[in-house]
């Protein structure tokens, strides 16, 4: 064999090695990563605070963590089930979108408000604001790490 085809073949052999280093630090580091993130607990994107509630269900004090999509009303197929006589079955909806919440009314007879302002359409919301289904008041807030 000639001298520079040798070179070569080490080379190829050399590069070769370095590729599959960098792959298997590349999988160690993805793998660290999944394990860690399975050893986190799960984060609510947010939560609702009950701060009124004249008919006393649900309960003022009472704590809803919130879902990407969440739904509110008189149903019991809502994911926060309001039972007050001026709810409608399908009162609103809360959506998580990027990193901002969103009320959205669904048409209900007596409406949605958002800290006193009737809601149309959807409209941005904010941690800290509150939201008015029929007589029961609800407040935004961060979700727990």
């Amino acid at each position: 064999m000639d001298g520079a085809v040798l070179t070569l073949w080490i080379l190829r052999f050399a590069f070769l090695a370095l590729i599959y280093l960098f792959l298997t630090a590349v999988v160690r580091v993805l793998i660290r990563d999944l394990r860690a993130a399975s050893r986190e607990p799960a984060t609510e994107l947010g939560r609702l605070i009950v701060i009124a509630s004249p008919g006393g269900e649900p309960p003022a004090g009472a704590v809803f963590p919130l879902d990407a999509v969440t739904t509110m009303g008189r149903d019991v197929n809502n994911a926060i089930v309001v039972e007050d006589p001026f709810a409608s079955a399908e009162h609103t909806i809360l959506t998580f979108r990027g990193r901002s919440w969103y009320v959205e009314d669904l048409g209900s007879t007596n409406g949605t408000f958002l800290n006193g302002n009737p809601v149309e359409g959807t409209a941005p919301m904010g941690y800290g604001d509150e939201v008015q289904v029929g007589e029961v008041e609800f407040r935004l807030e961060r979700g727990r790490r």
